[in-house]
């Protein structure tokens, strides 16, 4: 259930490194849907606190996972009219939202705010782009490997992950079975890779050899 917080505004401001957008606030508790596939693509969100993932649902039935977005993304940019994914939080969620027209419009007025767009496009890109390689061309010890360096990488965690996917979560967006990805997890603590103190957190003991396997 979604509540509204603040009222909306219409600017848009950048801090270093970050894009902010302004906006009416929304909370989600876990295992909610944001938006579904086929929406009017009407609204820009960005993560204020919590997690969340984009999935659609292939034509057999099967769910595929796009990404995984954490604090500070900003998620539901499309170029066509409809949402392409549905939006559905992993954890219990803040998000500000944005009407598309207003950030259009602004991106129209200032030339900022269009770069930083086309940044967070080309960045989506790239991203996908990564997604479809590792899909095509890594074994499932490297996969799951670059997803845990990855997930160290956008939290800015040194070595205790928390991790808010499950692992079916996981194997949906690796391309794997959920028993083979709890086999690497076992493979991976049996050569001292990772210790797992609760499900939800993954602890990486050698850093540098997970890199060296997705290297």
């Amino acid at each position: 259930m979604l509540s509204a917080i603040q009222t909306p505004t219409t600017t848009f401001t950048r801090q270093p490194a970050a894009l902010v957008l302004d906006g009416v606030h929304h909370t989600y508790r876990r295992d909610e849907t944001i938006f579904d596939e086929g929406e009017p693509a009407d609204r820009i969100y960005q993560l204020i606190s919590g997690s969340l993932r984009t999935c659609r649902i292939l034509r057999d039935g099967r769910r595929q996972i796009e990404a995984f977005h954490f604090a500070g993304d900003v998620f539901g940019l499309e170029s066509g009219e409809t949402y392409r994914v549905a939006a559905e939080t992993l954890s219990p969620t803040i998000v500000r939202v944005m009407p598309r027209s207003a950030l259009e419009a602004l991106a129209c007025e200032r030339g900022d705010v269009a770069r930083r767009l086309l940044e967070l496009t080309t960045d989506s890109l790239r991203r996908a782009q990564d997604h479809v390689l590792m899909l095509g061309g890594r074994t499932a010890c490297e996969r799951v490997a670059a997803l845990l360096l990855d997930l160290a990488e956008r939290t800015g965690a040194e070595a205790l992950l928390d991790v808010p996917m499950t692992r079916q979560d996981m194997a949906d967006y690796l391309g794997l079975t959920i028993e083979t990805v709890s086999r690497t997890f076992t493979q991976f603590q049996h050569d001292s890779l990772i210790a797992l103190p609760t499900t939800r957190k993954v602890l990486l003991r050698d850093r540098r050899a997970l890199e060296a396997m997705v290297d």
